[in-house]
């Protein structure tokens, strides 16, 4: 872990996520059971329609359930998610994604992902299901 990224409080788990940072995500917030991530739409994300990928759309919604799924040294995984897509974004918008808990129980849980555009339009409704394994994050 760099300085900055210890000072900036980003966990391990994102400190490898490569796909993440590929895709130029940003964690904005990380809380127990909340998360808020932002990405910009870049050229390499639009489809053969000039609108962003929903496959992207999909990914920034994925990081933000992961990362607030995740609460403590256990490591949680997604059993399923599905996603319904409500207005296309273009190239240089701010996509945000937030993430909040609904309900856990034993080792399943349940998040809401809202994904807007800078202007707080929504753009799409994600639902993940997550399970935690036996696994820790130390191993």
């Amino acid at each position: 872990m760099t300085d900055a990224e210890a000072a900036a409080g980003i966990r391990p788990m994102m400190q490898r996520d490569r796909a993440s940072a590929a895709l130029g995500m940003r964690v904005d917030r990380d809380e127990a059971g909340l998360a808020v991530v932002s990405m910009r739409v870049r050229d390499d994300m639009l489809n053969g329609f000039g609108i962003t990928h929903g496959g992207l759309v999909f990914a920034l919604a994925d990081t933000a359930f992961a990362i607030a799924c995740n609460e403590d040294e256990r490591v949680t995984v997604a059993a399923g998610a599905d996603i319904t897509f409500l207005k296309s974004t273009h190239l240089g918008q701010l996509l945000s994604a937030t993430a909040v808990r609904r309900a856990v129980s034993g080792r399943s849980g349940v998040y809401d992902v809202t994904v807007t555009d800078e202007t707080g339009d929504v753009i799409a409704e994600f639902r993940g299901r997550s399970l935690t394994t036996d696994r820790t994050t130390a191993g």
